[in-house]
């Protein structure tokens, strides 16, 4: 106790330390001619309503906030202590010469020279000179060259580094405020934090400036002026979004003086900004522009924001040809008019402004029983029983907060219960009720996906009412000119075409928003709330399925503990008779969150990483760990014109429109519904799940040893369960959307993770899913097969069977032409014929294939024949280390003959195998015949990307143990030998490989031990950092129980050296992938091709693979 006591007081006087350094910001003596913060705040009492606005806050404190601050005693007695520093530090100067100084240590500016006066006007260079010393200018001197001024601002930005967290959490806090109505609450609480020098760490420039919006709404130049004085105190310099509420609200004034505009541009001036980096940079909501562009016009009265119409063309060599040399470019046109287009984008709204979508479950198929309809019943009439309690629960809880919260600088979850419509709230607790798994979901799990569900959909109520949509809504309608077939062809890619509309409709908000990411403790705080009203109201009668039973109510929801890792995790467990329910009514009807499916149009390109793909609903550029914010802040200092080639090729495969394979499709579903198939990847339901053996663990007559077999026993089957309900649901998701959706042309909108691999935003349903999920897609565009368009969709066929995988292409066409029979029957009787596509390694896609050969063989001329299949065409390692013998295994280097590195391994394993077995080696001898490229391809697949032994010996014994005839006594002495020999096979195979990967970890490990994360820039221009630092653990305090959250994305940690290490070599080599791909996209783009990816295999109609291939070579 003691220990901790002595922390918290030295955490204490380190917090005031830090404070002494932040605040040097000073303001500008008046005979230097700038009025300085003071200039702003003497505003208030020049305007010609200033008298006026006076008196009424005179008159009626209680209906505005004070916002009266005076320095305090602490700021003024640190002036003098700085002053009286400074003027020893000069004295020492002159006794000798200054020696440049480096170090942490606070250093105070010289205040006895003149400051040299920034200049104006609104040059990027002016601008990137002046900001370096735009702190030294405003403390009237400049420091001595070195490591003076570097110092200050590297403590400054420690500071926010440590407290990113805290001002995100504050700025939440403000907003959430001031979207619900309660200025009031928001304003007392910057204040209190302002005032408590402890707490004002935790106030960015960012919170003072959400306070100046809200009084720039309101016309308030009193209260603009006494927050530029707070950021005076708080050692914090105006930025341009603090300008710009200043000369909104002077815009609003319709008698503002000249006089009064004049000083705030000065200062404004003399920060080296100019009014056109206010039109060029701020974020504006509403009619903020306009406002600002009326203040600017009452003293310049023909000023007019200039455009920035300068093209800038990404920086990397890779795109220049891309990017100028455009007069052979052919880009492709979609299938729609232009009216159909726009229709479409409005459907695409409504579903996006509705927040969720119900469809119809595949399983409604399914004929309705007696006792199936009486379940549904029970469960509908539970609903209505509960909505109204938990609505009243939460009602009550909001009112508990509020007045927990009378002391309104005190912050809690009050705001955040009063961003949307109370029932809402109660729609997301009741949609997640039903979606539990029978073993229960971690707190911590359901708790982020309740917050998630909140704060999307106040983002896209913020949206709503900062009339984004009607602008939206007018480039959309403009913009689907450059997409339709039935208009001229452009030049124009889709990012230039929608920047070039935004600029010309220089008015209203700009649609790149600048709403603050709740933290992750914050989303998880909201769903904590929510899930503990669920469990403490959420009630049912104990006797509901057995009346004969006592009557009495029983929660639905248990919290309980469990162990994972020998952490103790808590829990939210649904009760039997729940899950009971549930499984017996089947229901017919599922509910999902709009950004769920897929789009109904074209998605909006992505222009900047901040504004892309759906209408309204907010989407990353760059996935990452949640609360991780140093991949946007990267991606933010980045020029954007080198993220041009990465944003185009997003918009590139975001374009491309998909239908769904009909025919295929309802085979899956009646294969779904009669109790699926294991071996055809179609999840059976928990019913056929192995039971549970039940025993009494008090049972005399069981020994020791049988109970606990019993208990494993036990275990192993409730694991089952679980996860065959994991993947029942998961199928059922997909087929219902599949299902919902079969009728219309959709499209899947693309973002990208951290190392640049590119994903579909649709979570569920998308081409990067399982095999099922890729057969039932197809392009909605079709194109004629032409001369060579069969022969590819038989090549691909045989690729998708495993077999052949030595074999050249003519000998993978003969063989394809030989079984034609099969191929035939297969499309012809799926389920009652041969079945030969069953026991392919991709049969679903095969029998899809198998349905086109036919249809493509049959059809009078199948030059002429429509296709809508999408044909794959699938290292960069070998190519690194120029490593020949391993580039040639994975086809980098020209062969007759297609290489498989994979049965290049197994071969060579087997030789080992058979190398031991003579010698007598036992397990070798039990290996004998079992050896496939099947069993060694995951291991071999992941070793360059890191995996270690462990990790490969359990990826093979799981291949060993879907073998039925291995001897399952033998799986682990035969993984651990397997994976020991693979590794050996590698290690000879590919010695270049080998080294390359070594180097790329050791560098990485010497990054990482200086105490840096390892950094790169991909050649296309992507900079990418890795998100891996040592963990801190975050206590979350919530009714239910604290819920310690192990945070290891916080960048003021030192970064994890291991996971720094291990990570660099496969992040680097998928960075390279996706470059490699993101290159062809725009060349088959620009060509006229369909195209889309599954990371390193390439999709399009069978007719343009050799132009494909060309692109990609």
């Amino acid at each position: 106790v003691l220990e901790a006591r002595i922390q918290q007081l030295q955490s204490d006087v380190l917090v005031e330390v830090k404070h002494s350094e932040v605040q040097f910001v000073r303001t500008p003596p008046s005979e230097r001619g700038g009025p300085g913060v003071r200039g702003i705040r003497s505003t208030a009492r020049d305007s010609g309503v200033a008298a006026k606005e006076m008196q009424d806050s005179k008159k009626g404190d209680a209906e505005r906030p004070s916002l009266r601050t005076n320095p305090s005693r602490w700021m003024e007695k640190l002036k003098k202590e700085r002053w009286t520093k400074s003027r020893k530090l000069q004295q020492k100067d002159k006794e000798s010469e200054p020696e440049h100084r480096t170090g942490k240590s606070f250093k105070t500016i010289s205040g006895t020279q003149p400051a040299p006066r920034a200049t104006t006007g609104g040059s990027k260079g002016v601008r990137a000179g002046s900001s370096r010393d735009q702190k030294q200018v405003l403390s009237g001197g400049r420091p001595p060259s070195g490591g003076e001024g570097d110092s200050r601002e590297t403590e400054l930005v420690a500071v926010e580094d440590r407290n990113a967290d805290s001002q995100l959490g504050m700025c939440s806090y403000l907003e959430a405020c001031i979207f619900s109505g309660d200025v009031q609450r928001a304003h007392s609480c910057l204040l209190y934090h302002h005032r408590n020098l402890s707490r004002r760490k935790v106030l960015p420039i960012n919170a003072y400036n959400i306070m100046m919006r809200v009084w720039a709404k309101k016309g308030s130049l009193n209260q603009i002026g006494f927050l530029f004085v707070m950021l005076e105190e708080a050692g914090l310099k105006p930025n341009l979004s603090s300008y710009c509420a200043a000369l909104e609200c002077m815009g609003r004034h319709g008698s503002c003086s000249p006089r009064v505009i004049n000083r705030c541009l000065q200062q404004l001036e003399e920060e080296g900004l100019s009014v056109q980096d206010v039109f060029r940079d701020c974020v504006f909501r509403e009619d903020e522009r306009e406002m600002v562009l009326r203040a600017m016009q009452v003293v310049q009265p023909d000023f007019q924001p200039s455009l920035d119409t300068e093209a800038r063309i990404c920086s990397s060599p890779l795109v220049q040809d891309f990017y100028i040399k455009r007069d052979e470019a052919h880009y492709p046109k979609m299938g729609f008019s232009l009216a159909e287009l726009r229709a479409r984008f409005e459907q695409q709204l409504a579903m996006e402004q509705a927040d969720t979508i119900t469809i119809d479950s595949v399983e409604a198929s399914k004929p309705v029983t007696e006792h199936m309809a009486k379940m549904r019943e029970l469960l509908g009439l539970l609903r209505t029983q509960w909505h109204p309690v938990l609505l009243q629960a939460f009602r009550d809880s909001k009112l508990v907060l509020a007045n927990n919260g009378q002391k309104s600088w005190k912050m809690n979850l009050y705001p955040y219960l009063c961003l949307l419509e109370e029932h809402e709230y109660v729609d997301i607790m009741l949609q997640s009720l039903v979606r539990l798994q029978p073993n229960g979901e971690s707190l911590l799990i359901l708790a982020k996906e309740l917050g998630n569900k909140v704060y999307n959909k106040y983002c896209i109520r913020t949206k709503a009412r900062s009339l984004m949509l009607d602008k939206i809504t007018t480039i959309y309608n403009r913009y689907a000119e450059l997409l339709a077939e039935d208009t001229e062809s452009s030049k124009h890619l889709p990012r230039e075409r929608w920047a070039e509309l935004e600029a010309g409709l220089n008015s209203g908000p700009s649609l790149p928003c600048d709403d603050t990411q709740w933290p992750h403790i914050l989303v998880v705080q909201v769903g904590a709330h929510l899930v503990d009203l669920m469990v403490r109201e959420v009630k049912v009668h104990s006797n509901i399925l057995a009346p004969a039973q006592e009557k009495k109510l029983i929660p639905v929801l248990y919290h309980m503990y469990t162990f994972r890792s020998n952490r103790q995790v808590g829990f939210i467990k649904p009760h039997p008779i729940l899950m009971h329910i549930l499984s017996e009514a089947m229901e017919t009807k599922l509910t999902f969150d709009s950004y769920v499916m897929p789009m109904l149009c074209p998605p909006v390109p992505w222009t900047s990483p901040k504004f892309g793909t759906y209408i309204l609903t907010p989407t990353k550029l760059m996935r990452s760990v949640d609360g991780a914010v140093q991949h946007s802040q990267l991606l933010e200092k980045c020029p954007q014109e080198d993220l041009h080639a990465v944003l185009d090729s997003l918009n590139q495969l975001g374009n491309c429109a998909w239908k769904i394979n009909q025919p295929l499709l309802d085979i899956i579903i009646s294969i779904f519904n009669a109790k699926g198939s294991e071996k055809l990847d179609v999840p059976p339901p928990v019913s056929e799940a192995p039971q549970s053996p039940r025993f009494n663990p008090r049972e005399p007559s069981l020994s020791l040893a049988e109970k606990a077999f019993l208990k494993r026993e036990v275990a192993k089957c409730r694991k089952k369960q679980a996860e065959m309900h994991s993947l029942r649901m998961d199928a059922l998701y997909k087929l219902s959307i599949a299902n919902h959706v079969r009728d219309q042309v959709f499209w899947f909108p693309h973002n990208m993770d951290f190392r640049g691999r590119t994903y579909p935003c649709p979570p569920y349903f998308n081409h990067l899913g399982s095999d099922v999920t890729r057969a039932i897609l197809l392009f909605a565009e079709g194109k004629p097969l032409g001369r060579h368009g069969l022969d590819w969709l038989k090549i691909h066929l045989v690729n998708l069977t495993g077999l052949k995988k030595s074999s050249s292409l003519a000998e993978r066409l003969q063989y394809a032409n030989s079984i034609m029979d099969d191929i035939l029957d297969s499309a012809d009787n799926p389920l009652t014929g041969k079945q030969w596509w069953t026991e392919v390694d991709e049969p679903w896609q095969a029998l899809s294939c198998c349905m086109e050969i036919a249809n493509a063989s049959r059809s009078p001329n199948h030059t002429q024949y429509i296709s809508h299949f999408p044909v794959h065409q699938a290292r960069h390692y070998a190519a690194l280390g120029r490593d020949v013998i391993g580039a040639t295994s994975v086809n980098l280097v020209p062969c007759k003959v297609p290489q498989d590195v994979y049965s290049g391994v197994a071969q060579q394993v087997e030789e080992f195998r058979s190398r031991d077995a003579e010698k007598g080696l036992k397990i070798a001898q039990v290996l004998d015949g079992f050896i496939n490229r099947k069993v060694v391809k995951q291991t071999v697949m992941t070793v360059v990307y890191g995996v270690t032994r462990y990790g490969g010996r359990l990826q093979i014994e799981k291949r060993l143990r879907e073998i039925e005839d291995f001897p399952k006594e033998y799986v682990w002495d035969a993984s651990h030998y397997l994976v020991h020999q693979v590794f050996s096979s590698l290690k000879e195979m590919f010695t270049g490989t080998r080294e390359i990967q070594d180097w790329l970890t050791e560098s990485a490990r010497l990054i990482s031990k200086s105490g840096r994360s390892v950094e790169w820039v991909t050649p296309l221009g992507l900079p990418i950092v890795q998100p891996y630092h040592r963990t801190k653990n975050t206590v979350l305090k919530s009714s239910m129980q604290h819920v310690n959250l192990q945070v290891s994305y916080d960048a003021s940690e030192r970064p994890d050296t291991v996971k720094q290490k291990n990570a660099f070599p496969p992040n680097f080599i998928h960075s390279l992938d996706s470059t490699h791909m993101m290159l062809t996209a725009l060349h088959c783009y620009s060509a006229g091709l369909t195209f889309v990816s599954v990371h390193d295999c390439f999709w399009t109609h069978a007719v343009t693979v050799d132009i494909m291939n060309k692109v990609n070579g």
